[in-house]
């Protein structure tokens, strides 16, 4: 697991350490500078620094590298100090650095004054404007974790050089953060450094992750020097994420279990003709691990889902012959249904849903389902049944959006439903623009879901989720642009319906399910490239990366 801080938490982290358990500031700048040199030789110079050179000697570098010029851009602040730092045991092993500072004014950190003093004691010049030439690397110490406001003046100016230079052919090492980037929320202030790599100290920052920041950042390297969650005192960050296998962790199989054991779904989806929802939210369902899939589906569907799949039961419905009157050709509202009011269905299909409610584990409703009278009231009864978690996905989520006695009976299904909104979907939700929505909107999704009473899955490159009464949230940092595609939110769906009934808990379910949808599209991709990934694939990719847990 990966906590990712915003600034305010860094900075209070930082200072708990210093203050706190008197880690003096000088002592965290030069472990940060030591471990940041480590990283540069070792991911642009190609050269094994912690074994070929301890501090006495000039390291002994390849004829190759021994002209490479080196250009550290600093500015003020501790970032600035961190930068000269770095700067300083570069040259001390035997590179041609240049130090430039941009700000007129007296540094007021102690700490970059400190690193100032040990430059001028070396005889290393500090320049004020960034010449002209050609450099091998950049340091990009300008700006830190703490910038707020659009950069201008000589912070913009030197940002533009900085590409310049990039553009020529110079390697981009940010410290910490790429200079212009919100730490918080990976907004660009106006004008931000584009890194080839970023080297950041304690924890990753959620402006790392987030777009566009996370264009900016390169190949993030996150280092020990010396904050620990000790620091934190009882404030943990309040956004995680899963890093690769070894978060996946999966419900455990039992070897004297059987199919009933293992997680009965029911899976409430696909209007007429919409067979392909069914299919997909049902496989990925039974893939990740569930022993039974009961379909509710338009009838129309029948003969697709026996071949596509098998494994499910199915119960079908007709609903031409009972909302013809509300409803247009495809199954959708025509406004001539009275919003407080949903057709009863029909005794024999009544009876059956009751009791496939009362037999599952879990169950997923909306993929492709429409929003006919008949999905209204289908939604009502999963709603009002008042046991097992649901998933509610797609139309379900529309219907929630738009129907105001299905918004107040969600309200009322403490701690069961789980909804997965993409953007758009969210916006209706959150009664706002999908313009307002983004990136950065971490406390409109937990507000949301405090308000709601429910756990919100907000689908986006970046999907977070929040659950009511939950300080801490998540951010997914698995997938990618391949995965932007048509049923892989139906995919997802069911993979949460899956682990759900298996019997995790339903925000853990969900964290573990985003995860493990993302690393199968990651594999899908390597497979098939982000241009060619289809939603089977993903299903396709989740025994695989399963099988890769079993063996880690």
């Amino acid at each position: 697991m990966r906590y990712l801080v915003t600034g305010e938490e860094m900075q209070r982290y930082d200072e708990n350490t210093s203050y706190q358990f008197a880690m003096e500031p000088l002592v965290l700048m030069e472990r940060a500078a030591l471990a940041t040199v480590s990283v540069i030789m070792k991911e642009v110079c190609e050269i094994d620094y912690d074994t070929d050179y301890h501090g006495g000697d000039r390291l002994r570098l390849p004829s190759q590298k021994r002209n490479h010029r080196i250009l550290v851009v600093a500015g003020n602040g501790n970032n600035g100090g961190d930068g000269l730092a770095v700067g300083r045991l570069l040259a001390l092993a035997g590179f041609a650095v240049t130090f430039v500072r941009i700000g007129k004014e007296e540094p007021k950190s102690r700490e970059v004054r400190h690193q100032i003093d040990i430059l001028q004691k070396y005889g290393f010049p500090i320049q004020s404007k960034i010449p002209n030439g050609e450099y091998y690397i950049i340091i990009d110490a300008l700006l830190g974790i703490g910038v707020t406001r659009p950069l201008v003046g000589e912070q913009a100016a030197a940002v533009t050089v900085i590409g310049r230079l990039r553009t020529a052919g110079a390697r981009v090492v940010s410290l910490d953060i790429p200079s212009g980037i919100h730490a918080g929320n990976g907004r660009v202030q106006g004008i931000a450094v584009r890194a080839d790599h970023t080297v950041t100290y304690g924890f990753a920052k959620r402006g790392h992750f987030l777009y566009p920041g996370a264009d900016h950042t390169g190949k993030l390297i996150i280092t020990d020097v010396g904050i620990t969650p000790h620091s934190f005192l009882e404030q943990k960050p309040e956004l995680f994420t899963y890093h690769g296998m070894a978060d996946l962790k999966l419900p455990p199989r039992r070897e004297a279990g059987h199919k009933g054991t293992f997680g009965k779904v029911v899976l409430i989806a696909g209007q007429r003709h919409m067979a392909g929802a069914c299919a997909l939210a049902g496989q990925a369902i039974l893939r990740v691990g569930a022993g039974m899939v009961k379909v509710i589906t338009h009838e129309s569907n029948r003969s697709s889902l026996q071949v596509i799949l098998p494994e499910a039961m199915v119960i079908t419905y007709d609903n031409d012959r009972y909302d013809n009157d509300c409803c247009d050709k495809d199954g959708y509202d025509s406004g001539g249904c009275d919003n407080d009011r949903y057709d009863n269905l029909p005794e024999q299909l009544s009876e059956e849903v009751e009791a496939a409610l009362t037999w599952a584990d879990c169950t997923v409703i909306g993929p492709g389902m429409g929003q006919s009278a008949v999905a209204k009231e289908l939604l009502r009864r999963v709603l009002s049944a008042g046991t097992g978690p649901v998933v509610a996905d797609a139309d379900a989520i529309n219907l929630l959006g738009q129907e105001e006695p299905l918004r107040r009976l969600l309200m009322r299904a403490t701690g069961r439903v789980t909804l997965t909104p993409h953007l758009g979907e969210f916006a209706r939700l959150a009664h706002c623009p999908v313009t307002e929505t983004g990136a950065d909107d971490l406390d409109r999704v937990r507000a949301v879901a405090e308000e709601l009473n429910c756990l919100i899955v907000r689908k986006d490159a970046r999907t977070y989720i929040c659950e009511s009464g939950r300080i801490e949230g998540y951010l997914n940092t698995s997938g990618n642009s391949g995965m932007a595609t048509a049923g892989s939110g139906d995919v997802l769906a069911g993979m949460i319906g899956g682990l759900l009934a298996q019997g995790l808990e339903r925000f853990p379910a969900a964290c573990q399910a985003v995860h493990l949808h993302g690393l199968a599209g990651d594999l899908a991709a390597l497979e098939k490239t982000e241009y060619g990934v289809i939603a089977s694939d993903i299903i396709a990719a989740i025994p695989v990366i399963l099988k890769k847990a079993e063996e880690r």
